[in-house]
C-alpha cells in the first residue's frame, strides 16, 4: 500500500493517487517486455503514418473508403499513445504512480477512442453497402461532405457520450486500496477499488456500450446482410468475387475488434481468474490492427 493516503481523521482515509502495478503475475520480469513493446508501438505508429502519407500522396487512393481508413489510423494512433507510453514509463522509470485526474482522463480517452473506432467501422460498412448495393448512386451519396459530417458526428458522439463513465468513477469513494493490478486505468479495474457501491458505474458502462457500440454492430451486421444478399443476386461469379474481396479485410478488422472488446469485458467481469489476458489484449490490439490495416489497404488496391 502506498503512502499516498490522506487522512481526514484517524479512521477515514482518501486515496490521492493510484499505483499501476503493471502486468499481473509477472512483476518480477515484466521489464523484459519493454523493448518488444516499444518496437511494436513504434511499428504501429509508423505503419499508420505510412497509410496516411500513402493516401495523401496517391490521387488514386483519395476515395471515401481510403479516407475512412486514414481516419481509423489516426484513431488507432491516439488509442496507442493513450496507453503504451505510460506502460513504458512503468517499465523503464518505475513510474507507477498516477494521479486520480490523470487516471480518470485515461479512462475517458480509452472509451472515447474505442467508441470512435466502432463508429468508423460503421461508416466503412455503410460505404461498402452503398458501393455494392447502389453503385450508380455511390458518387452522389458518399461525398466528401458526407465523410466530413460523419467524422464530426462520431467525434462529438463519442466525446460527449462517454463523459458519464469517468465522471461516475471520480465520484466513488477510494478510501483504502490504491494498487491497480493492471498497466492502465480501466473503468472496472479502478472502480473495483472503491469502498462504496460501484454498481452505478457498471450499469452505466453496460448501457452506454449497448447503446453506442451495440447499435454500431447491429447496423454493421445489417449492412453486410444486405451486401451479401445483393452479391448472391449477381449473375457473374467474377463480379461477386470482386465485390466480396473489397469487404473481406474490413470484416477481419471488425471481427477482430469486437472479439477483443468482448473478451476484455468478460475477463474483467471474471477477475481475478485471468487478469493478464485483458491487459495483454489492451496492449497488443493496436499493433495487430495496424498490420490488418495494411492488408486491408493492399487488398483494396487490387
Amino acid at each position: 500500500m502506498s503512502a499516498s493516503l490522506k487522512g481526514s481523521n484517524s479512521s477515514k482515509f482518501q486515496v490521492s493517487e493510484f499505483i499501476l502495478m503493471g502486468f499481473p503475475g509477472i512483476h518480477s520480469w515484466q521489464h523484459w517486455l519493454s523493448l518488444p513493446l516499444a518496437f511494436l508501438y513504434l511499428s504501429a505508429i509508423g505503419a499508420n503514418v505510412l497509410i496516411l502519407v500513402t493516401i495523401f500522396q496517391d490521387p488514386a487512393l483519395q476515395q471515401p473508403m481510403y479516407y475512412f481508413l486514414g481516419i481509423l489510423s489516426v484513431v488507432d494512433m491516439g488509442l496507442a499513445t493513450t496507453i503504451v507510453p505510460k506502460i513504458l514509463a512503468i517499465f523503464w522509470f518505475d513510474a507507477k504512480v498516477i494521479s486520480l485526474p490523470e487516471c480518470f482522463a485515461q479512462i475517458y480517452a480509452i472509451h472515447c477512442f474505442v467508441g470512435m473506432e466502432s463508429g468508423i467501422f460503421l461508416c466503412m460498412a455503410f460505404d461498402r453497402y452503398v458501393a455494392i448495393c447502389h453503385p450508380l448512386r455511390y458518387p452522389s451519396i458518399v461525398t466528401d461532405a458526407l465523410i466530413l459530417k460523419a467524422t464530426v458526428f462520431m467525434v462529438l458522439r463519442n466525446g460527449l457520450f462517454v463523459i458519464p463513465v469517468p465522471v461516475l468513477a471520480a465520484q466513488r469513494n477510494y478510501c483504502s486500496r490504491n494498487e491497480i493490478e493492471h498497466c492502465l486505468c480501466s473503468n472496472l479495474g479502478v472502480t473495483s477499488l472503491a469502498c462504496d457501491d460501484r454498481r452505478p458505474n457498471s450499469i452505466c458502462q453496460l448501457v452506454l456500450a449497448w447503446i453506442g457500440m451495440g447499435s454500431d454492430l447491429g447496423l454493421i451486421i445489417l449492412s453486410y446482410t444486405w451486401i451479401l444478399r445483393s452479391v448472391l443476386r449477381l449473375n457473374s461469379a467474377e463480379a461477386a468475387s470482386k465485390a466480396l474481396s473489397t469487404c473481406s479485410s474490413h470484416l477481419i478488422l471488425i471481427l477482430f475488434f469486437y472479439t477483443v472488446v468482448v473478451v476484455i469485458s468478460v475477463t474483467h467481469l471474471a477477475e481475478p481468474k485471468a487478469p493478464l489476458i485483458p491487459v495483454l489484449l489492451n496492449v497488443l490490439t493496436k499493433e495487430l490492427r495496424a498490420g490488418f490495416q495494411k492488408v486491408f489497404r493492399l487488398s483494396l488496391e487490387k
